[in-house]
């Protein structure tokens, strides 16, 4: 056939590779006769009587607007708290989330909700389309349950795969915007949130590309608020319910899943006698007042869901809550700033506010990715143009190695995991060692501008210590890049089992691929990285 024919056939055969659609807008004709399965009588209850609350309720009662806060600090324990709660659970438990892996640990997260729902838990789960290609994964399925509702935020129309991507190009600036927001909320009393995402390599550290990341578990008033803004975007019109997509109604994919979930329990009675034991710890430390709960105040922010429809200009000049409270945190430091920053480009706005706050005293510290183990080299090329000038103004700089050593340790302990990948995925700061910032949101214009995010602002001190101290010891092993008489960057580290530190002129552990690529990235215009 020749080339011609070929692309007369594949031309006249495009509109129906097209034929499977799903709504953009619960306004949809499509959707005219649904019907929610969970609703807000489902959520008539008080918070402050679940057993959850129980354990604690003479600290959450001592105070008026009283939360508390426990960092996660790494990925098993961020799993294991998870699944704890969700056996916890007796009410309601909401999952927000930007993307969703269809692999093994979220599988077993996914069986801890069914589990609850078994138990007559409500469960309300909402993805981001891009974020989880949504329509194939295995948690769509569970909506089939009476008491699982899945919904899918700003959907791409055509769900064939040829298709999926070119038509960014036609609805670009609804479909660049993404929702980021990450929370995981139990009996509106406690909720977890941070830079994870649920997919193995933010949870499992022997996964060959693996996210250094923090969560806090927080409980009391702070968690109504986020399930009121999980309740804005739940009922947004762009979150479209599961129902409508075809193959989350596959009677045989749920049989499938379930004899997954069989399969799990029968293969692996060892290792689920161990996984349960666990769980059952976690719970019972709890129980028993061991989480290492800091009490204060806080807020919880988020954008709103309609930032997605924004136009361009609109996106673009857009001030909301977060960054509000920002500039408002900023202005109110007097001593010092600590930052884990995976993405971080100030953009020269940012750049000049952190010049002026380090010249009147406010001194930084600085953890970003470096070029070896950052997951987006765009980022990074786009972070190169500040790095200079805040070094020069005095702030320390550092960035996070990507070698095995750096992923922090199992549970219980701060000791560095195997790992042949690591890339730093924290949104977290502290200032003047009194109020933390912890959330999905990156120091960049997608956060800024595109993307909907969510944050939590406590101020304790005593929280804001040991997150100030774990900023401090992942800088123990990132490079501190520095300037040389030139104004050159030089980057010095000390590896486990370095006898003396290391020190490199060009992104160690790079190859010459890898800094041509960066340069190449650095084509594209900063509003879009």
């Amino acid at each position: 056939m020749s080339l011609l024919r070929k692309v007369s056939v594949w031309l006249l055969t495009l509109p129906l590779m097209g034929c499977t659609t799903v709504p953009t807008t619960t306004h949809d004709e499509r959707l005219e006769h649904y019907e929610p399965k969970i609703t807000s009588s489902d959520f008539d209850y008080d918070p402050y009587s679940t057993p959850i609350a129980s354990y604690y309720l003479d600290e959450l009662t001592a105070t008026p607007d009283i939360s508390g806060a426990t960092l996660i600090e790494d990925g098993l324990s961020a799993f294991i708290i998870r699944s704890a709660f969700a056996r916890m659970a007796t009410k309601t438990i909401d999952l927000q989330t930007y993307i969703y892996s269809n692999d093994f640990t979220s599988r077993v997260l996914i069986g801890e909700l069914k589990n609850a729902a078994d138990r007559g838990v409500k469960i309300r789960i909402l993805l981001d389309d891009y974020g989880t290609k949504s329509d194939i994964v295995d948690v769509m399925l569970l909506n089939q349950h009476p008491n699982i509702e899945v919904k899918v935020f700003n959907t791409v129309p055509n769900r064939s795969k040829l298709l999926y991507y070119p038509q960014f190009l036609t609805d670009f600036n609804r479909l660049n915007s993404r929702m980021h927001n990450k929370l995981f909320i139990v009996d509106n009393i406690a909720y977890i949130t941070g830079g994870r995402n649920v997919g193995s390599n933010y949870f499992y550290p022997e996964t060959a590309s693996n996210f250094s990341d923090t969560d806090v578990l927080f409980i009391g008033d702070m968690t109504q608020c986020a399930t009121a803004s999980f309740n804005e975007y739940w009922n947004h019109h762009l979150s479209i319910p599961a129902s409508v997509f075809p193959k989350s109604k596959s009677k045989s994919g749920m049989r499938r899943l379930e004899k997954t979930f069989a399969k799990f329990e029968r293969d692996s009675t060892e290792n689920l006698r161990r996984y349960n034991t666990v769980i059952s710890m976690a719970q019972r430390d709890f129980k028993q007042h061991k989480f290492d709960f800091s009490w204060g105040r806080g807020k919880f922010l988020a954008d709103p869901p309609q930032k997605v429809e924004m136009t361009m200009a609109e996106k673009e000049s857009y001030r909301g809550d977060i960054i509000r409270a920002l500039q408002h945190l900023w202005d109110k430091t007097t001593d010092s700033v600590y930052m884990s920053a995976a993405y971080f480009v100030p953009g020269q706005g940012g750049l000049e506010h952190m010049l002026h706050e380090e010249n009147s005293g406010v001194h930084m510290t600085i953890v970003t990715n470096s070029l070896s183990s950052t997951n987006a080299p765009t980022v990074y090329a786009k972070w190169e143009r500040y790095r200079r000038k805040l070094i020069e103004s005095g702030a320390d700089v550092y960035e996070f190695m990507e070698s095995a050593e750096n992923l922090r340790g199992k549970m219980h302990d701060r000791e560095r995991k195997q790992s042949s990948f690591s890339v730093l995925h924290s949104k977290t700061m502290v200032f003047d060692d009194n109020i933390s910032w912890i959330g999905s949101f990156n120091l960049d214009p997608r956060s800024a501008y595109y993307n909907t995010e969510n944050v939590a602002i406590f101020e304790s001190r005593e929280f804001a210590d040991k997150l100030r101290s774990m900023i401090i010891k992942d800088t123990e092993t990132s490079w501190h890049v520095t300037l040389d008489s030139n104004g050159d960057p030089i980057w010095t580290g000390r590896r486990t089992g370095d006898t003396a530190p290391r020190t490199y002129r060009h992104a160690p552990d790079t190859g010459l691929f890898r800094r041509i690529w960066k340069c190449i990235c650095n084509l594209v215009p900063e509003k879009f990285v």
